[in-house]
């Protein structure tokens, strides 16, 4: 079966960090770009992060300097490093096999990244 599936979300105070994993099943997972995108309450679709095969990555300003996306591609899996986290960083984090948000692309249910104190 093609599927994503991300874990590793959770509670964290401001200025924590958090490593978000999103393994991929059923294609060839080298062959494709990966994003990362978050959407918060209430809110639209908003672009994290994307990365290409071969680990070049580009960040969204907002989290530049703070999270930092990689992948394994031995083990078909892609990762999200969050650090410094703020409040407005909460939001549901879900992995897409695509470069940047492209409607109708493959993408896992997500995962709740709540930065609290």
């Amino acid at each position: 079966e093609v599927q994503l599936v991300e874990s590793g979300g959770g509670l964290v105070q401001p200025g924590g960090s958090l490593r978000l994993s999103c393994a991929a099943s059923g294609f060839i997972f080298d062959n494709y770009d990966m994003t990362w995108v978050r959407q918060a309450p209430g809110k639209g679709l908003e672009w994290v992060s994307s990365i290409k095969s071969g680990g070049y990555s580009v960040y969204a300003p907002s989290v530049k300097g703070r999270f930092t996306a990689s992948r394994d591609n031995a083990e078909n899996t892609l990762y999200l490093q969050m650090n410094s986290l703020k409040t407005e960083d909460t939001a549901v984090y879900s992995c897409h096999r695509s470069w940047g948000v492209v409607p109708g692309s493959l993408r896992g249910q997500g995962t709740q990244v709540t930065v609290s104190s």
